[in-house]
């Protein structure tokens, strides 16, 4: 089996990380995975923000668990130190599937790297706030877009979670 193929197969979203950061070259290492990733008429819109600022991090937290509805306290990037936020250009018709492109390549290179990933959504609701909007502009981000997802990265804090079985019946033939 290829190295690419097991490395798909055996990434999983985790959920509990340890306190660590993540060095810069390892996140450099990830977010080129993202600039990689296939898009629409190879246009490269979606962008990328690596959050290494824990006060960002925790902010975007905490707007992320009141849009979910979870209780105080509660963390939705599961204590991991590094936040990456895709961002999808609006006015590009394959924007969120370029977006979703890019996420699966950040996981996958981070499982690469040996570090623990997840997808965690809600950047859309999060992204239509004025105060994120105008965060982006502070960045000197220009232009319309729409929140596709937060690749948190982090070193795991315990066991490689296991894959559930593969549901049955999702792959057919027109042979």
């Amino acid at each position: 089996m290829s190295e690419a193929m097991k490395n798909i197969l055996t990434r999983r979203s985790v959920r509990k990380y340890k306190s660590e950061t993540v060095p810069k070259d390892m996140i450099d290492k990830i977010l080129e995975a993202g600039e990689f990733a296939a898009s629409g008429m190879g246009k490269q819109s979606p962008i990328m923000i690596a959050v290494t600022d824990k006060k960002i991090r925790d902010e975007l937290a905490e707007d992320n668990r009141k849009i979910a509805g979870w209780n105080e306290g509660f963390d939705p990037f599961y204590g991991a130190s590094t936040v990456i936020i895709v961002l999808a250009d609006k006015n590009m018709p394959t924007g969120i599937y370029d977006g979703s492109c890019v996420m699966e390549n950040l996981m996958l290179a981070a499982h690469d790297e040996g570090l623990g990933s997840c997808w965690v959504h809600r950047a859309k609701e999060e992204f239509e706030m004025p105060k994120w909007q105008k965060w982006l502009t502070s960045l000197g981000i220009e232009g319309e877009f729409e929140g596709i997802g937060h690749c948190i990265l982090g070193y795991p804090d315990g066991d490689e979670p296991k894959a559930a079985q593969r549901k049955p019946n999702r792959i057919f033939w027109a042979e």
